[in-house]
């Protein structure tokens, strides 16, 4: 067994040597070695010490779930039949053990043990105030993994937490396989009006498979030029009917997300009732910042009623314009981006596809790496490290010679990888116990544009790059942390709806006339983006704010009253029905199911959490107004004074105390919604 990649956890993963049979044999390991580990600690003669409780049981559950995290890794970017099959037959065995362990009586009173005794002792032998926040999330964590249950309960919430990870994992596998599925081979006749690239990336496939025409995906880089350029009207509303009724009963049975989410949906409600919540709102918001569902609400309305006049504006544009302009009298969900595209090019005079080619992959990344560099007074490094696809870099951080963290860059959409954008630990900052060691931390950064054709560089949207910045503030939340507790270092411990601080905080530098300076270097001439282009981007900023804003709010309330009203779970669609007559003005067509692949609630961890988006974005904002307040002083927002101080508050404290004292410790005050109200036009 010593062969065997996925036991060797003590250093960076060996992504180019694992293999699906590989996976079962290291788990029968790692689960003995971590089961063995449990039933040492909660022996009585192990103390009830933070040391001894660490040493016991992190250093062996955190080599499982650094085993059991590159499989899950490789299973969203690397995905096959025989990879898949592996990981869904050990799927029920990982969330068994961390159920148990969640719920352990005896360990439970071990943690209960410890936290009574120091209320014992004088304040300077206590827990540091960070070990103390790991311990009472961990106290929570075990109320809320149901170690309080007892008898035929305990043993229901156990069934409960393997049938949701069965059922959420299928759900994400429904909607890669349906995207990956479709495919429509265009001529180039209907190909009018799309960008160069992506006929060349269109034909290029379609050559690949031996076939005429041009190959069109559901991937973004393809479907969403299509829809904002393409003339041809039949050819959008094709497209948009395949994305739109993805993995829904529009499609084959086998794939339709439909019975799924009801199923998910009434294994949350069971879950939070044998906790003894009226519903799973109530128990997703436990360890977040909200206090109560009706409080989201409030927040969420608010934020609609305020953005509702802007909204009401943009819609009405869209529709005047497209029917003197684009003689389409009755405006479709297929025309929306279109008409949108072509509004947006009249008023400002400029084209996403024009800025596009100014936005060349590798000085995007130079500039990123430099403006990180500045702020938060590192150094960014090419690294080497074992990857699991050819376009796939590594890369160090250091400060002043010493490693810091080290990332994954994998940027690019392909067959067999999860749609969207996402960050992930490979490892956390921990001083381990067993060693005495401190463990840098590692993450994945994963995107999904479209790789350059032939020798030409990847261009990226300006949406892209602000994805990218996106990634990168989560990313650099999770590496630059300074604590030492792996429970409470970087994004572990942090309030679920304060989690996108960071990584909204750093889109707004790609807003910033001195930051996009340096992202630019025109794919033909070279040249940075001219200023008078980047006015006329600026200008457009807030093009349709109203609408996208109220299209989070949609979702996000959608979200929330799914899982606060348990009675709607029966007919998903009527919910989401409602919620947009109360405050969409752009509603879909009825056939559209975009609840069918809404991935993040039914199969990440934004269940009843989905309006974290727009709570951080107040956070977030005010944040960044720090910035700009400097720069009303020294004219510019690449203040290291500031950066100084945002790196220590934020990024370094990590989840070591709430989010409201690290925000607090920046700005010196509560959060406000004004810098983000007028940082999208609706002040």
């Amino acid at each position: 067994m010593s062969t065997n990649p996925l036991l060797d956890t003590t250093g960076l993963p060996q992504f180019d040597q694992i293999k699906p049979e590989h996976v079962t044999p290291a788990l029968d390991a790692l689960l003995a070695e971590a089961e063995a580990a449990l039933s040492k600690v909660t022996s009585p003669d192990v103390p009830a010490d933070y040391d001894a409780l660490s040493l016991l049981l992190d250093v062996s559950t955190e080599r499982m779930g650094s085993a059991w995290g590159a499989v899950g890794h490789l299973n969203s970017v690397a995905d096959t039949p025989e990879l898949r099959a592996a990981f869904n037959e050990n799927l029920p065995r990982i969330t068994e053990f961390y159920t148990r362990l969640g719920s352990d009586e005896l360990l439970y009173a071990k943690y209960k043990a410890l936290n009574a005794a120091q209320a014992k002792l004088p304040a300077e032998q206590r827990l540091s105030p960070a070990r103390q926040r790991a311990l009472d999330n961990a106290l929570r964590g075990f109320v809320l993994g149901g170690a309080e249950l007892q008898g035929d309960a305990k043993t229901r919430f156990a069934e409960i937490q393997e049938l949701q990870a069965a059922k959420s994992q299928a759900f994400s596998e429904h909607v890669m396989d349906a995207t990956d599925a479709f495919a429509h081979y265009a001529s180039l006749d209907e190909l009018a009006g799309v960008p160069q690239d992506v006929i060349d990336a269109t034909r290029a496939a379609a050559e690949a498979e031996g076939k005429d025409g041009h190959k069109l995906t559901l991937h973004m880089p393809c479907y969403l030029p299509v829809m904002q350029y393409a003339t041809h009207r039949p050819l959008r509303e094709t497209l948009y009917r395949a994305y739109a009724t993805r993995a829904s009963e529009f499609g084959p049975a086998e794939r339709d997300n439909g019975p799924l989410m009801q199923e998910i949906l009434a294994l949350r409600q069971e879950e939070a009732k044998l906790l003894g919540y009226a519903n799973f709102a109530d128990v997703s918001l436990v360890p977040k910042m909200a206090t109560s569902p009706a409080q989201v609400a409030e927040f969420l309305r608010d934020l609609a009623k305020r953005a509702r006049p802007f909204a009401e504006k943009d819609m009405a544009e869209l529709r005047e314009f497209a029917k003197t302009e684009c003689g389409l009298v009755d405006l479709q969900a297929w025309d929306v981006a279109f008409v949108g595209e072509k509004l947006k090019e009249a008023r400002y005079a400029f084209s996403d596809q024009e800025v596009k080619q100014y936005f060349t992959e590798p000085t995007v990344l130079q500039g990123l790496f430099g403006l990180i560099e500045k702020l938060f007074d590192v150094q960014i490094k090419p690294d080497s490290a074992p990857v699991w696809h050819e376009s796939v870099r590594f890369f160090r951080i250091e400060r002043a010679g010493s490693l810091v963290g080290q990332f994954y860059l994998d940027p690019y959409a392909r067959a067999g990888k999860r749609p969207g954008a996402w960050m992930d630990d490979v490892r956390g900052r921990w001083k381990r116990p067993d060693n005495g060691q401190t463990q840098t931390p590692v993450a994945h950064l994963v995107c999904n544009y479209a790789k350059g054709v032939g020798d030409k560089p990847a261009l990226l949207t300006h949406d892209d790059v602000t994805t990218l910045f996106h990634e990168f503030g989560h990313g650099l939340h999770h590496m630059l942390t300074q604590v030492d507790d792996i429970g409470v270092a970087g994004i572990s411990g942090v309030e679920w709806d304060a989690v996108e601080l960071p990584s909204q905080f750093m889109e707004n530098f790609c807003w910033e006339w001195d930051v996009v300076q340096e992202l630019t270097h025109h794919v033909d001439t070279g040249e940075s983006l001219p200023r008078a282009l980047f006015d006329k981007m600026n200008a457009a900023k807030n093009f349709q704010s109203g609408m996208m804003t109220l299209r989070q709010v949609e979702f996000s309330l959608f979200d929330m009253r799914l899982h606060a009203e348990p009675e709607q779970a029966a007919n998903v669609q009527a919910v989401v029905d409602e919620v947009r007559q109360e405050v969409a003005v752009n509603v879909p067509p009825s056939f559209n199911r975009f609840q069918h692949s809404f991935s993040h609630i039914f199969a990440g961890g934004y269940a009843a959490g989905y309006y974290s988006y727009k709570w951080a974005e107040v956070l977030s904002s005010d944040a960044y107004a720090a910035f700009e307040e400097a720069a009303a002083q020294n004219g510019g927002v690449l203040s290291a004074e500031v950066g100084l101080r945002y790196r220590q508050a934020i990024l370094e404290a990590g989840g070591s105390r709430s989010a409201m004292d690290n925000f607090k410790a920046f700005r010196g005050r509560e959060p406000q919604i004004d810098a983000l109200l007028r940082h999208q036009g609706m002040s």
